[in-house]
């Protein structure tokens, strides 16, 4: 009896054993089939990011060049860090209003900075070992520095320039709202109007921009806030703010329209006269340096010449 049910536990234990063995195997199978699966995803995603990266295109020589570097090696480091979610506020910002938000994300402009303070260093040794330049240690440290600040100056001046062309547009696109709503379309069919007859230009696609929003569902003084704050200029803030003062007013929008086109031609003829006062001042130390100095001894010399050397 007892040999019977020493063996009926040990079968019992073998039992176990295989179905344990069993659950391993399974739970090894699922773990293996998992894994693939991810990995599988991981390298489609990556191929679609590569694939995104040909497409995008930028207006900085510099980023098309060390876009794939940066992207791969420093944006990973960069994403998802909460250390960084004020600066990507800040950059989101600059970028919408420099128009690189189709180029750059924040995370990206954030790892472009980094990956620059090695770049530059980088790229000094290699000219110096080749001969190609002279440049000293310190120079080459420096040139880290400068790479951490370059970013900021190119995006700085992209956001200049683009609220230049802003402003030097503004008074033809206003005067062909103002001409749009007066002929009987309303205030939205004016800016469709435009957008399809004017040249481009950044506030044409600003405005191409607001319609985007329009046909997405946001009422037309949310859609002209966002345009504001995209743009991020003095005037352009004011111009929205009487629009949308008007708007909720129920006043003409096609008067309202004219006689911002006034003010705004006015205020340009101010800053043209503004500019020449200021250019006159600019350039008179250059014409004391060089003009004067000149034009005396082209009067004088003959004179000191003949004192010199008398006939």
């Amino acid at each position: 009896m007892e040999l019977g049910l020493r063996a009926i536990q040990e079968a019992a234990l073998r039992g176990q054993l295989v179905i344990y063995a069993a659950y391993a195997l399974v739970g090894l199978a699922t773990f293996i089939v998992a894994k693939m699966l991810l990995q599988e995803q991981e390298t489609r995603a990556a191929q679609e990011n590569l694939e995104d990266l040909k497409n995008r295109k930028s207006s900085s020589a510099l980023v098309r060049i060390t876009r794939p570097f940066f992207t791969q090696y420093v944006v990973p480091m960069v994403r998802s860090r909460p250390i960084y979610d004020n600066q990507r506020k800040v950059y989101r910002r600059k970028l919408i209003s420099s128009g690189l938000k189709d180029e750059l994300t924040p995370d990206e402009f954030i790892a472009f900075k980094f990956f620059l303070i090695i770049f530059f260093p980088i790229v000094g040794v290699v000219l110096r070992a080749l001969d190609f330049m002279d440049i000293s240690g310190l120079t080459i440290l420096g040139s880290g520095v400068a790479g951490w600040f370059y970013p900021d100056f190119w995006i700085n001046s992209r956001i200049a320039r683009r609220q230049r062309e802003v402003l030097r547009s503004m008074p033809f696109i206003v005067d062909l709202l103002a001409l749009s709503t007066e002929a009987g379309l309303d205030f939205v069919g004016a800016i469709g109007k435009v957008v399809e007859k004017a040249k481009s230009s950044p506030l044409v696609d600003e405005f191409d921009q607001f319609l985007k929003e329009i046909k997405v569902g946001s009422s037309r003084q949310e859609a002209l806030r966002e345009l504001s704050v995209r743009i991020g200029m003095t005037e352009v803030n004011s111009f929205v703010a009487i629009l949308i003062s008007a708007d909720q007013m129920g006043a003409s929008i096609g008067k309202i329209l004219r006689q911002q086109s006034e003010q705004i031609r006015a205020d340009r003829m101010l800053r043209a006269e503004k500019a020449g006062a200021q250019a006159s001042q600019k350039i008179l130390i250059p014409m004391m340096i060089f003009i004067v100095p000149a034009a005396f001894l082209l009067i004088a010399g003959p004179f000191i010449v003949n004192a010199i050397y008398p006939r």
